[in-house]
């Protein structure tokens, strides 16, 4: 957990100016806050780093998806390509966006691909929903060239990525719009934050009405806005995004530690016979956030698991079984449940989400263990962590 890694005096400091003024709320009073606007200061780093020409910071990453979804345009019906390997909250936001979600398999990327996209189109397919997983950006020029041949709209959930680039340009700006996470567990932290993404200044617009009950933030007085849109509460407050703002300072100088880290791991295991690690297209544009190691198969990746933990080796993740992230856990989107009646469930879904036939993911999920990199690790705690991840995987592999 990166972010939290480095909880210090700058937050602190940025925490103490909001609470000095009294003004938690992002927008107005003008005459009282003494020029401290921290989710104006946090949006102009986001763009800043990654070189996105509008950035809007709202609640979390979740409602940063939901507003790239409706920013895209993406509501009532329309069929989007997600992976079945994500944080539940991309196919949540498709559901509550009133769209249908279609999944497709993801490849050694741990993310789609462009046959795995091609192969789950329909005529009814509107957009593709990507998600850059574990902290390294999915295969781009063939899903962008599947795309444009195709006329889908590209959204990025770019939740578990922001620090991660694809041949010099970073994640989030490859599609129309793009969403960043910046919740207690991401490489920049905002206890609960998330920042929208875009090129598109007239989408920008949607997403900042969008994300605050449709006001146009026209005029200095927020009571006469105009509502151009229906929008609902994403809103940041001052106190998250101050200390979003100080993580953002921090993102290049953790993003530096993490990679140096993984690296020292990655070279004390890379002789194992059997062992093979996640494929990263763009390996300079990795954020380092984990070590992603492939087994030879599901059996061998749970018995490394056991052996990984009785190690006490920190940050292990067998994704295979966790509840949050991969299908096989998700009953309740299986079975469609809800706590009231969703676009899916008068216009059906458009698979028997019950009886998917992913061999694909399924395949690479079961073998893939990922390591989070600690960015605070000190040289001897690196090297000790890294010989007890192999002597570990050794006992296994043999």
């Amino acid at each position: 957990m990166p972010g939290t890694e480095l909880f210090g005096e700058d937050e602190r400091r940025e925490v103490m100016e909001v609470l000095e003024t009294g003004i938690l709320f992002r927008y107005g009073h003008d005459e009282l806050r003494r020029d401290r606007w921290k989710a104006r200061e946090m949006e102009a780093c986001v763009r800043d780093y990654t070189g996105a020409p509008h950035a809007l910071a709202v609640s979390s990453g979740s409602t940063a998806v939901a507003c790239a979804l409706a920013a895209a345009g993406i509501g009532h019906g329309d069929e989007v390509i997600v992976p079945p390997f994500t944080y539940l909250a991309t196919i949540e936001a498709v559901l509550l966006a009133g769209g249908l979600p279609v999944f497709a398999e993801i490849d050694d990327t741990l993310c789609l691909d462009a046959s795995g996209i091609e192969a789950a189109l329909t005529p009814d397919t509107k957009a593709v929903l990507l998600v850059h997983m574990c902290g390294a950006a999915a295969d781009m020029d063939p899903i962008l060239e599947l795309c444009r041949e195709r006329d889908l709209v590209l959204i990025e959930d770019a939740g578990q990525a922001l620090g991660a680039w694809y041949h010099g340009r970073s994640v989030g700006l490859f599609g129309v719009t793009g969403a960043f996470s910046f919740d207690f567990f991401k490489i920049t932290t905002a206890g609960e934050g998330g920042v929208f993404v875009t090129s598109d200044e007239a989408r920008y617009r949607l997403a900042d009405s969008y994300a605050d009950h449709g006001h146009d933030h026209v005029g200095s007085n927020r009571g006469m806005e105009n509502h151009p849109i229906i929008g609902f509460n994403y809103r940041i407050s001052e106190l998250h995004a101050a200390i979003g703002l100080a993580q953002m300072r921090r993102l290049e100088a953790v993003r530096s530690a993490n990679r140096s880290n993984k690296a020292v791991l990655r070279d004390r295991i890379s002789d194992l016979s059997g062992l093979s690690f996640r494929r990263i297209p763009d390996p300079d544009g990795d954020s380092g956030t984990f070590l992603d190691l492939l087994l030879p198969d599901r059996p061998t990746a749970e018995l490394a698991v056991e052996s990984l933990r009785a190690a006490d080796v920190p940050g292990i993740n067998y994704w295979f079984t966790n509840m949050y992230h991969f299908i096989n856990q998700w009953d309740h989107v299986k079975n469609l449940d809800s706590a009231a009646p969703l676009a899916i469930h008068s216009l059906g879904a458009p698979q028997d989400y019950r009886a998917l036939e992913l061999p694909r993911s399924q395949d690479v999920v079961g073998r893939l263990i990922s390591i989070g990199i600690g960015c605070s690790w000190e040289t001897g705690r690196t090297e000790r962590i890294a010989d007890d991840l192999r002597a570990a995987l050794a006992r296994v592999l043999g």
